[in-house]
């Protein structure tokens, strides 16, 4: 981005942009399961150029969640079931955070200075805010609408992935389970996993799930819905083949936690960070 642009000559560009922040990938409503992808995708709105950033900075996780929308679309495929996406990086805005959270806008990733980010300020960032963010959270809101109005309530599985290692040090993890107070999902969907000899699963790793303001806090445990969300190790699902490989272990792991009637009811459990508002884990960049 052209450091000329100031934020006000931001929004007049931004005002003409046909591109569109959600992807809604149809399926049947009574199916009982919503899949979700907070960071599908590694692109930018034209209006924004690249941020200031060199092109490899958009491949590495800073900038999504590799291997995580196809994944998901399997997943979705695979059980008849909608699913919503976003369709930008990142680094524009981060979907999984709460509205005011500070680190929605991020001037700096994992050693990576966005220099696009250094402009935006208090009238940028509600902007990005009401174009970007809130249609994600209301696309999601409006699919659970009709949902629940089938009289089927709905599970929610949010698929993500993280990297090999942090700071040189390896992450033994193939697929881990963050969450809250909600066991639910997590406690069967763990047990299926550690059938598995050669799968290593991780518990709240490497992070922890209780994030108030994220996507789930907002969708799963303010509603009361029974929520799962997974994390794969990015080098396993690199490839098209690895994700779709992995989607088929999650999708088999997967079908006996939805079968349970548990999970198919409104009950509220309430959050671990009530209280704690926004004092996420670090590295926060790659939740």
């Amino acid at each position: 981005m052209s450091e000329m642009f100031a934020p006000s000559s931001l929004v007049m560009l931004q005002s003409c942009s046909p591109f569109q922040p959600v992807l809604n990938i149809a399926g049947n409503l009574d199916c009982g399961v919503l899949f979700l992808c907070d960071h599908a995708r590694n692109v930018l709105p034209p209006e924004y150029e690249d941020l200031g950033l060199p092109p490899e900075q958009f491949q590495r996780h800073i900038a999504y969640d590799i291997g995580a929308e196809t994944m998901t679309r399997a997943l979705a495929a695979h059980f008849h079931a909608p699913a919503v996406l976003t369709t930008y990086s990142r680094l524009l805005i981060d979907p999984n955070r709460g509205g005011d959270d500070p680190t929605l806008v991020m001037r700096l990733s994992d050693g990576a200075i966005i220099p696009g980010n250094g402009y935006a300020d208090a009238d940028e960032v509600a902007y990005r805010r009401a174009r970007f963010w809130q249609p994600y959270r209301d696309e999601v809101c409006a699919v659970l609408d009709a949902m629940l109005a089938t009289g089927v309530v709905p599970a929610i599985v949010s698929v993500h992935s993280f990297t090999n290692a942090w700071k040189g040090v390896p992450r033994p993890w193939h697929i881990t389970v963050l969450w809250d107070r909600d066991y639910r999902m997590p406690k069967p969907f763990l047990q299926e996993v550690g059938r598995e000899q050669d799968i290593i699963g991780g518990d709240n790793e490497p992070y922890d799930g209780a994030l108030v303001g994220d996507t789930l806090h907002e969708h799963s445990t303010r509603r009361g819905l029974a929520s799962l969300l997974l994390e794969v190790r990015q080098d396993l699902i690199g490839t098209e083949q690895g994700a779709l490989t992995w989607a088929a272990h999650i999708a088999r792991w997967l079908t006996p936690v939805l079968a349970r009637e548990e999970v198919h009811q409104i009950r509220f459990f309430g959050s671990r960070g009530d209280g704690l508002r926004y004092q996420p884990p670090i590295p926060v960049h790659e939740i």
